[in-house]
Protein backbone atom coordinates (compact mmCIF):
# COMPACT_ATOMS: atom_id res chain seq x y z
CA UNK A 1 0.00 0.00 0.00
CA UNK A 2 1.29 3.16 -1.24
CA UNK A 3 1.85 6.49 1.31
CA UNK A 4 3.10 9.53 0.54
CA UNK A 5 5.63 11.57 2.31
CA UNK A 6 4.89 14.75 3.65
CA UNK A 7 7.43 16.59 5.63
CA UNK A 8 6.37 17.88 8.42
CA UNK A 9 8.86 20.92 9.42
CA UNK A 10 10.21 24.02 7.80
CA UNK A 11 13.41 22.78 6.81
CA UNK A 12 12.54 19.42 5.61
CA UNK A 13 9.97 21.21 3.21
CA UNK A 14 12.88 23.27 2.08
CA UNK A 15 15.07 20.15 1.78
CA UNK A 16 12.16 18.29 -0.32
CA UNK A 17 11.79 21.21 -2.65
CA UNK A 18 15.19 21.58 -3.67
CA UNK A 19 15.66 17.50 -4.28
CA UNK A 20 12.46 17.12 -5.71
CA UNK A 21 13.30 20.41 -8.50
CA UNK A 22 17.09 19.31 -8.45
CA UNK A 23 17.14 18.38 -12.24
CA UNK A 24 15.40 21.62 -13.28
CA UNK A 25 18.13 24.02 -11.18
CA UNK A 26 21.04 21.97 -12.55
CA UNK A 27 19.98 22.72 -16.05
CA UNK A 28 19.24 26.22 -15.12
CA UNK A 29 22.75 26.46 -13.44
CA UNK A 30 24.30 24.81 -16.36
CA UNK A 31 22.46 27.59 -18.93
CA UNK A 32 23.74 30.58 -16.56
CA UNK A 33 27.16 29.34 -16.72
CA UNK A 34 27.34 28.25 -20.10
CA UNK A 35 25.78 32.36 -20.77
CA UNK A 36 28.24 33.95 -18.16
CA UNK A 37 30.95 31.85 -20.33
CA UNK A 38 29.97 32.95 -24.02
CA UNK A 39 29.87 36.20 -23.05
CA UNK A 40 33.04 36.04 -21.48
CA UNK A 41 34.77 34.87 -24.40
CA UNK A 42 32.80 37.41 -26.65
CA UNK A 43 34.29 40.30 -24.74
CA UNK A 44 37.37 38.57 -24.80
CA UNK A 45 37.53 38.63 -28.40
CA UNK A 46 36.42 41.85 -28.55
CA UNK A 47 39.41 42.65 -26.86
CA UNK A 48 42.03 40.82 -28.60
CA UNK A 49 40.62 42.64 -32.20
CA UNK A 50 40.81 46.27 -29.89
CA UNK A 51 44.57 45.32 -29.08
CA UNK A 52 45.49 43.61 -32.38
CA UNK A 53 43.70 46.51 -34.53
CA UNK A 54 45.73 48.96 -32.53
CA UNK A 55 49.06 47.30 -32.63
CA UNK A 56 48.52 47.46 -36.48
CA UNK A 57 47.46 51.02 -36.48
CA UNK A 58 50.91 51.34 -34.07
CA UNK A 59 53.14 49.21 -36.94
CA UNK A 60 51.41 51.05 -39.85
CA UNK A 61 52.93 54.36 -38.45
CA UNK A 62 56.28 53.31 -38.17
CA UNK A 63 57.33 54.13 -41.49
CA UNK A 64 59.93 51.87 -43.02
CA UNK A 65 63.03 54.55 -43.76
CA UNK A 66 67.06 54.06 -45.63
CA UNK A 67 69.76 56.65 -44.13
CA UNK A 68 73.12 57.04 -45.79
CA UNK A 69 75.90 57.46 -42.94
CA UNK A 70 77.60 60.60 -44.01
CA UNK A 71 81.27 60.47 -44.26
CA UNK A 72 83.81 63.01 -46.38
CA UNK A 73 84.77 62.49 -50.02
CA UNK A 74 86.23 64.18 -52.80
CA UNK A 75 83.42 65.91 -55.04
CA UNK A 76 84.22 67.41 -58.62
CA UNK A 77 81.81 70.48 -60.72
CA UNK A 78 82.47 69.50 -63.40
CA UNK A 79 80.84 69.45 -66.87
CA UNK A 80 81.27 66.80 -70.35
CA UNK A 81 80.94 69.05 -73.69
CA UNK A 82 80.71 67.38 -77.28
CA UNK A 83 83.26 68.64 -79.64
CA UNK A 84 84.71 66.88 -82.87
CA UNK A 85 88.79 66.35 -84.13
CA UNK A 86 90.05 68.89 -86.62
CA UNK A 87 93.26 68.63 -88.65
CA UNK A 88 96.66 70.39 -86.96
CA UNK A 89 96.69 72.50 -90.00
CA UNK A 90 94.73 72.43 -93.50
CA UNK A 91 96.24 73.57 -96.36
CA UNK A 92 94.79 74.44 -99.61
CA UNK A 93 97.40 73.79 -102.48
CA UNK A 94 96.99 75.90 -105.73
CA UNK A 95 98.80 76.80 -108.78
CA UNK A 96 101.61 79.36 -109.33
CA UNK A 97 102.11 79.13 -112.53
CA UNK A 98 99.57 78.26 -115.66
CA UNK A 99 100.19 75.40 -117.95
CA UNK A 100 99.19 71.27 -118.75
CA UNK A 101 99.81 68.98 -116.30
CA UNK A 102 102.17 66.42 -117.54
CA UNK A 103 102.51 63.80 -114.67
CA UNK A 104 100.69 63.13 -111.45
CA UNK A 105 102.33 61.36 -108.96
CA UNK A 106 100.29 60.63 -105.77
CA UNK A 107 96.60 60.08 -105.20
CA UNK A 108 94.11 60.81 -102.61
CA UNK A 109 94.88 59.33 -99.32
CA UNK A 110 98.53 58.94 -99.39
CA UNK A 111 101.11 60.26 -96.81
CA UNK A 112 103.78 62.69 -97.63
CA UNK A 113 106.67 64.69 -96.35
CA UNK A 114 107.50 68.54 -96.70
CA UNK A 115 109.26 68.51 -100.33
CA UNK A 116 107.51 65.61 -102.03
CA UNK A 117 106.49 66.02 -105.62
CA UNK A 118 102.84 66.06 -106.46
CA UNK A 119 103.03 66.75 -110.27
CA UNK A 120 104.57 68.46 -112.52
CA UNK A 121 103.66 71.17 -115.44
CA UNK A 122 104.78 71.23 -118.55
CA UNK A 123 108.30 73.12 -118.49
CA UNK A 124 109.05 73.87 -122.67
CA UNK A 125 107.39 77.13 -122.50
CA UNK A 126 109.35 78.16 -119.10
CA UNK A 127 112.67 76.79 -120.32
CA UNK A 128 112.38 78.88 -123.56
CA UNK A 129 111.64 81.79 -121.07
CA UNK A 130 114.38 81.31 -119.21
CA UNK A 131 117.02 80.70 -121.86
CA UNK A 132 115.53 84.31 -123.21
CA UNK A 133 116.18 85.93 -120.18
CA UNK A 134 119.78 84.15 -119.72
CA UNK A 135 120.74 85.88 -122.95
CA UNK A 136 119.56 89.11 -121.93
CA UNK A 137 121.36 88.79 -118.95
CA UNK A 138 124.40 88.25 -120.66
CA UNK A 139 124.44 90.85 -122.71
CA UNK A 140 123.91 93.09 -119.98
CA UNK A 141 126.38 92.02 -117.96
CA UNK A 142 129.00 92.52 -120.90
CA UNK A 143 127.91 96.02 -121.38
CA UNK A 144 127.95 96.86 -117.77
CA UNK A 145 131.39 95.94 -117.82
CA UNK A 146 132.46 97.33 -121.15
CA UNK A 147 131.26 100.59 -120.03
CA UNK A 148 132.52 100.21 -116.21
CA UNK A 149 136.36 99.71 -117.57
CA UNK A 150 135.87 102.96 -120.11
CA UNK A 151 134.58 104.64 -117.16
CA UNK A 152 137.49 103.98 -114.99
CA UNK A 153 139.59 105.42 -118.06
CA UNK A 154 137.34 108.75 -118.08
CA UNK A 155 136.25 108.03 -121.32
CA UNK A 156 132.06 107.08 -120.27
CA UNK A 157 129.92 109.70 -118.02
CA UNK A 158 128.93 108.55 -114.89
CA UNK A 159 125.30 108.63 -116.25
CA UNK A 160 125.80 106.24 -118.80
CA UNK A 161 127.14 103.47 -116.13
CA UNK A 162 124.46 104.01 -114.19
CA UNK A 163 122.39 103.21 -117.22
CA UNK A 164 123.88 100.10 -117.68
CA UNK A 165 123.94 99.07 -114.50
CA UNK A 166 119.82 99.62 -114.46
CA UNK A 167 119.85 97.19 -117.14
CA UNK A 168 121.65 95.07 -115.47
CA UNK A 169 119.63 94.89 -112.58
CA UNK A 170 116.50 94.43 -114.87
CA UNK A 171 118.00 91.53 -116.43
CA UNK A 172 118.86 90.20 -113.23
CA UNK A 173 115.07 90.51 -112.00
CA UNK A 174 114.07 88.53 -115.37
CA UNK A 175 116.11 85.90 -115.37
CA UNK A 176 114.97 85.16 -111.14
CA UNK A 177 111.69 85.09 -112.67
CA UNK A 178 112.11 83.35 -115.02
CA UNK A 179 113.89 80.08 -113.08
CA UNK A 180 111.41 80.76 -110.29
CA UNK A 181 108.48 79.90 -113.10
CA UNK A 182 110.16 76.89 -113.79
CA UNK A 183 110.99 75.68 -110.84
CA UNK A 184 107.12 75.97 -109.85
CA UNK A 185 106.57 73.50 -112.82
CA UNK A 186 107.38 71.17 -110.50
CA UNK A 187 104.91 70.92 -107.58
CA UNK A 188 105.30 69.38 -104.11
CA UNK A 189 103.95 69.43 -100.67
CA UNK A 190 104.90 72.03 -98.46
CA UNK A 191 104.45 70.51 -95.00
CA UNK A 192 104.17 66.86 -94.20
CA UNK A 193 100.72 65.03 -94.16
CA UNK A 194 97.65 63.36 -96.13
CA UNK A 195 96.62 63.99 -99.69
CA UNK A 196 92.79 64.88 -98.46
CA UNK A 197 91.57 66.07 -102.35
CA UNK A 198 93.42 65.70 -104.94
CA UNK A 199 92.44 68.22 -107.45
CA UNK A 200 95.21 67.79 -110.39
CA UNK A 201 94.31 65.74 -113.22
CA UNK A 202 97.41 64.08 -116.13
CA UNK A 203 96.25 66.65 -119.09
CA UNK A 204 94.78 69.43 -117.01
CA UNK A 205 95.21 72.60 -118.30
CA UNK A 206 95.65 74.90 -114.68
CA UNK A 207 95.51 78.82 -114.84
CA UNK A 208 97.21 80.62 -111.47
CA UNK A 209 95.37 80.00 -108.40
CA UNK A 210 93.35 77.22 -109.88
CA UNK A 211 93.25 74.56 -106.94
CA UNK A 212 95.71 71.51 -107.19
CA UNK A 213 94.92 69.56 -103.58
CA UNK A 214 94.33 69.86 -99.72
CA UNK A 215 97.15 68.70 -97.43
CA UNK A 216 96.07 67.82 -94.19
CA UNK A 217 98.41 67.77 -91.05
CA UNK A 218 97.62 65.26 -88.85
CA UNK A 219 100.82 63.63 -86.77
CA UNK A 220 98.92 66.70 -84.32
CA UNK A 221 95.07 67.41 -84.35
CA UNK A 222 93.16 69.87 -82.59
CA UNK A 223 89.94 68.63 -80.39
CA UNK A 224 87.48 71.60 -80.97
CA UNK A 225 85.08 72.21 -78.08
CA UNK A 226 82.06 74.78 -77.94
CA UNK A 227 82.36 76.66 -74.23
CA UNK A 228 79.00 78.11 -72.64
CA UNK A 229 79.31 81.55 -72.03
CA UNK A 230 79.43 80.67 -68.14
CA UNK A 231 82.13 78.17 -68.10
CA UNK A 232 84.35 80.37 -69.85
CA UNK A 233 85.97 81.73 -66.75
CA UNK A 234 86.68 78.45 -65.14
CA UNK A 235 87.93 76.82 -68.43
CA UNK A 236 90.21 79.77 -69.20
CA UNK A 237 92.48 78.67 -65.72
CA UNK A 238 92.82 75.14 -67.32
CA UNK A 239 96.02 73.57 -68.70
CA UNK A 240 94.90 70.60 -69.48
CA UNK A 241 91.41 68.76 -70.07
CA UNK A 242 90.45 65.12 -70.36
CA UNK A 243 89.00 64.12 -73.47
CA UNK A 244 87.31 60.52 -74.52
CA UNK A 245 87.35 59.50 -78.42
CA UNK A 246 83.93 57.25 -78.39
CA UNK A 247 84.83 56.23 -82.54
CA UNK A 248 88.41 54.58 -81.08
CA UNK A 249 86.74 52.40 -78.50
CA UNK A 250 86.50 55.22 -76.17
CA UNK A 251 89.89 56.06 -76.23
CA UNK A 252 90.50 58.75 -73.06
CA UNK A 253 93.68 61.27 -73.67
CA UNK A 254 94.60 64.63 -71.92
CA UNK A 255 94.69 67.44 -74.39
CA UNK A 256 96.59 70.50 -73.77
CA UNK A 257 94.93 73.68 -74.30
CA UNK A 258 95.78 75.52 -77.45
CA UNK A 259 93.24 78.51 -77.66
CA UNK A 260 90.56 79.76 -76.46
CA UNK A 261 88.30 82.61 -78.68
CA UNK A 262 88.18 85.57 -77.09
CA UNK A 263 84.60 86.48 -78.44
CA UNK A 264 81.61 83.54 -79.45
CA UNK A 265 81.58 82.52 -82.66
CA UNK A 266 77.65 82.67 -82.76
CA UNK A 267 74.53 84.64 -81.16
CA UNK A 268 74.40 81.54 -78.84
CA UNK A 269 77.23 82.92 -76.80
CA UNK A 270 79.68 79.63 -77.05
CA UNK A 271 83.50 80.11 -77.25
CA UNK A 272 85.79 77.59 -79.54
CA UNK A 273 88.10 76.24 -77.01
CA UNK A 274 91.56 74.23 -79.25
CA UNK A 275 92.78 71.50 -77.17
CA UNK A 276 95.66 69.90 -79.11
CA UNK A 277 96.97 66.37 -78.69
CA UNK A 278 99.87 63.89 -80.37
CA UNK A 279 98.56 61.66 -83.14
CA UNK A 280 101.64 60.24 -84.27
CA UNK A 281 100.32 56.60 -85.64
CA UNK A 282 97.28 58.91 -87.53
CA UNK A 283 94.83 56.68 -85.43
CA UNK A 284 92.89 60.22 -84.57
CA UNK A 285 91.19 61.28 -87.97
CA UNK A 286 89.35 64.51 -88.66
CA UNK A 287 85.68 64.88 -87.86
CA UNK A 288 85.85 61.88 -85.28
CA UNK A 289 83.37 63.14 -82.28
CA UNK A 290 84.66 63.45 -78.62
CA UNK A 291 83.62 64.28 -75.79
CA UNK A 292 85.48 67.09 -73.00
CA UNK A 293 85.26 66.06 -69.19
CA UNK A 294 85.87 70.02 -68.47
CA UNK A 295 86.66 69.71 -63.90
CA UNK A 296 85.92 73.59 -63.24
CA UNK A 297 86.49 73.15 -59.69
CA UNK A 298 87.33 70.28 -57.10
CA UNK A 299 86.44 70.27 -53.61
CA UNK A 300 88.91 67.60 -51.48
CA UNK A 301 87.22 66.07 -47.84
CA UNK A 302 84.16 67.75 -48.25
CA UNK A 303 80.60 66.69 -47.10
CA UNK A 304 77.74 65.89 -49.86
CA UNK A 305 74.60 63.51 -50.40
CA UNK A 306 72.66 62.53 -52.68
CA UNK A 307 70.72 65.65 -54.46
CA UNK A 308 67.03 63.01 -54.18
CA UNK A 309 67.78 63.70 -50.35
CA UNK A 310 66.76 67.05 -50.33
CA UNK A 311 63.67 68.45 -50.06
CA UNK A 312 62.20 71.93 -51.27
CA UNK A 313 59.40 73.11 -49.64
CA UNK A 314 58.30 76.72 -49.45
CA UNK A 315 61.52 78.49 -50.38
CA UNK A 316 63.75 76.40 -47.81
CA UNK A 317 65.81 73.45 -48.71
CA UNK A 318 66.16 70.26 -46.11
CA UNK A 319 66.45 67.07 -45.05
CA UNK A 320 65.85 64.62 -42.32
CA UNK A 321 68.39 63.37 -40.06
CA UNK A 322 67.63 59.91 -38.28
CA UNK A 323 68.53 59.86 -34.47
CA UNK A 324 67.36 56.02 -32.19
CA UNK A 325 64.73 55.62 -34.60
CA UNK A 326 63.03 59.69 -34.68
CA UNK A 327 63.65 61.86 -37.34
CA UNK A 328 64.19 65.54 -37.06
CA UNK A 329 64.23 68.32 -39.96
CA UNK A 330 67.60 69.88 -40.55
CA UNK A 331 67.99 72.98 -43.09
CA UNK A 332 70.84 72.59 -45.17
CA UNK A 333 72.99 74.96 -47.81
CA UNK A 334 74.31 73.45 -50.71
CA UNK A 335 77.19 73.61 -53.29
CA UNK A 336 78.89 72.40 -56.29
CA UNK A 337 77.39 69.32 -57.66
CA UNK A 338 78.84 66.15 -59.70
CA UNK A 339 76.68 63.57 -60.88
CA UNK A 340 73.61 63.58 -58.52
CA UNK A 341 75.36 64.42 -55.57
CA UNK A 342 75.68 67.56 -53.85
CA UNK A 343 77.94 69.50 -51.47
CA UNK A 344 76.39 70.51 -48.60
CA UNK A 345 78.25 73.73 -46.98
CA UNK A 346 76.00 74.64 -43.77
CA UNK A 347 73.45 72.10 -41.73
CA UNK A 348 75.34 69.14 -42.46
CA UNK A 349 78.14 67.13 -39.88
CA UNK A 350 79.85 64.25 -40.65
CA UNK A 351 78.34 60.77 -38.75
CA UNK A 352 74.96 62.70 -39.53
CA UNK A 353 72.55 59.68 -40.58
CA UNK A 354 70.64 60.68 -43.22
CA UNK A 355 67.09 59.59 -44.24
CA UNK A 356 67.76 59.07 -48.45
CA UNK A 357 64.63 57.04 -48.98
CA UNK A 358 61.03 57.20 -47.05
CA UNK A 359 62.15 61.13 -46.82
CA UNK A 360 59.00 62.56 -48.44
CA UNK A 361 56.58 60.70 -46.30
CA UNK A 362 57.56 61.31 -42.92
CA UNK A 363 57.49 64.99 -40.68
CA UNK A 364 59.46 66.26 -38.02
CA UNK A 365 60.18 64.32 -34.80
CA UNK A 366 58.31 61.02 -36.51
CA UNK A 367 59.08 57.85 -35.48
CA UNK A 368 60.72 55.70 -38.11
CA UNK A 369 62.16 52.27 -38.85
CA UNK A 370 65.30 51.88 -39.92
CA UNK A 371 65.49 49.00 -42.99
CA UNK A 372 69.21 49.04 -44.10
CA UNK A 373 71.86 51.52 -43.20
CA UNK A 374 74.22 52.87 -46.36
CA UNK A 375 78.04 53.66 -45.82
CA UNK A 376 77.81 55.00 -49.48
CA UNK A 377 75.23 55.45 -52.13
CA UNK A 378 74.17 52.71 -54.18
CA UNK A 379 72.28 53.99 -56.97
Amino acid sequence: MKTDYSPQTTRAKYVYLIWKNLPRLSLLILILFTALGFFAIKDKGKRLAEEKAKAAVEEKQLLNVVVLDIGKITLRDRINLPGTIEPWQRLELLAKVGGMIEEVLVTEGDQVEEGTVLARIEEADYRIGLQSAQATWTLANAEYKRVKTMHGKGIAPQAELETRKAQLQTAQAALDDAQLNLSRCTIKAPMSGIIRRLDAKTGLLLAIADPVAEILQIDQVKAVVGIPESDVAAVRELDEIDITIQALSDRKLTGKKHFLSPAPESNAHVYRMELALTNQDTSILPGMFVRADIVKEERANTLALPLYSVITRKGEQFIYLEDKGVVRKQLVELGIMEGWMVEVTDGLQEGDRVVVEGHRDIEDGQEVRVIRSLSTPDR
